[in-house]
């Protein structure tokens, strides 16, 4: 393979930096709630202020974790002194947010949403919450050395353990009630099935428990790991077709009846990132292809001619929904580098460069800044939705910018040690 083979420029990887620091100072200035603090609960597609919208702990966590990483990468990586103090700023309002306002001082655990004043809605404990709460707080003791970040994440960790663990079947049960009583209804969302077992919260709690055993190496904090890692190898991961399985039964029994091609290529490459962070050699072998057969499932079905990776394909009714997310094509992008990595494909490159380009001429709102949910041209048929809200950070979008950037920069050593010629322009 040459060097031409590969169609990375510097110039591309400075759109990354570029892009990054354009998510972090819109958010910077438009999500901050000056009147009644922390941040605002929604903001339109017209970066218009929702007045009076409730906030919910899922974006609350995301902008504690995205601030807090931003702080850090502008820091060593970009040597922003600006970005950096801006973002370590709002890092910390996220942080004394979540302590004052969504940490649940009777029960434990976090509290799924507040109204605009801060005043509790709803206090039912989401196991997706929670992870989400330990992985902010990682990012803010990496950057602050805060101790009571940690301390603090550790307790959200052990709840998990002896709350939400199922210790027959192994796994954690999708929601309780505010005191940690049986509930009902354990959907995350309207459009997710009714089980108490699903794809997205284990996807979650191991990119939290990743985060935290990088913080706090103990035998307690790697044995759950580990465990996760095997939950993902033997009952989530489908080997025979490449694809998460996505609703379960107590007992891992699927009840699935859709791939999701989004949440296929972000576990490629959470799930691999686990593996190393773990670093046990003989596992990182044994489940590398299973890796790739994540990544390789979204490329050869998930891809459609323009560029974009699609939503969903429901294979009971035999139907593919076409629309694209603002999320999926953050995470391809990060899946598809990291795949070309582990396998010299350079299909992996030409898909992440097709992304890339249908994501600045569909999704990057010139106008009124950040990334549109929708791309543009489904927006047709489907309203436009908020750029800011109980769903919508600078998370996915934010940290692929930053991921890419990393990954792109570590191309040419991984190039020059496999006996092959350094990627022209990657090197940064």
């Amino acid at each position: 393979m040459t060097a031409s083979a590969v169609p990375i420029t510097s110039a591309s990887v400075q759109d990354f930096y570029r892009e990054l620091k354009n998510i972090s100072s819109w958010w910077q200035q438009h999500a901050v709630d000056k009147q009644y603090g922390g941040f605002v609960g929604e903001i339109d597609h017209l970066a218009k202020v929702v007045a009076n919208a409730d906030k919910g702990i899922i974006l609350n966590t995301r902008l504690l974790w995205f601030f807090s990483e931003a702080a850090l990468f502008f820091r060593d990586e970009l040597k922003d002194d600006v970005q950096q103090d801006r973002c370590a700023a709002l890092a910390g309002r996220a942080f004394y947010y979540l302590l004052e306002c969504f940490d649940d001082p009777q029960h434990g655990g976090v509290f799924w949403a507040l109204d605009y004043k801060g005043h509790l809605l709803d206090g039912k404990k989401q196991t997706y919450a929670l992870a989400f709460a330990i992985y902010g707080l990682c990012a803010y003791y990496k950057l602050t050395r805060e101790s009571q970040a940690l301390a603090k994440a550790m307790g959200y960790f052990q709840l998990l353990e002896s709350r939400a663990l199922d210790t027959v079947n192994g796994g954690y049960c999708e929601a309780f009630a505010a005191d940690w009583s049986p509930l009902q209804d354990m959907r995350l969302s309207n459009k997710d099935d009714n089980l108490p077992k699903t794809m997205n919260t284990h996807l979650h709690v191991l990119e939290a428990y990743t985060a935290l055993y990088s913080a706090n190496p103990t035998p307690a904090t790697r044995e759950a790991l580990a465990r996760n890692i095997r939950y993902f190898s033997e009952h989530i991961i489908n080997p025979d077709n490449g694809h998460l399985r996505l609703f379960m039964e107590m007992d891992w029994q699927d009840k699935s009846r859709h791939y999701s091609f989004g949440h296929d290529i972000e576990g490629s490459w959470l799930l691999y990132e686990a593996l190393l962070v773990l670093a046990e050699p003989e596992l990182l072998a044994g489940l590398t292809p299973l890796v790739i057969k994540l990544a390789h499932s979204c490329l050869s079905q998930g891809l459609s001619g323009n560029g974009r990776v699609l939503e969903a394909y429901d294979f009971i009714e035999k139907e593919i929904d076409p629309c694209s997310d603002w999320w999926v094509q953050a995470e391809a992008m990060v899946g598809f580098l990291n795949a070309y990595q582990l396998t010299q494909d350079t299909e992996y490159i030409k898909a992440f460069e097709g992304i890339w380009h249908f994501t600045r001429q569909q999704h990057l709102d010139r106008e009124n800044g950040e990334w549109h949910w929708l791309a543009l041209e489904d927006q047709a048929s489907k309203p436009a939705r908020y750029k800011a809200g109980f769903w919508k950070a600078p998370y996915h979008n934010g940290r692929a910018m930053m991921e890419i950037c990393r990954l792109l920069a570590a191309m040419p050593a991984k190039e020059q040690a496999a006996g092959r010629e350094q990627l022209a322009g990657a090197s940064i």
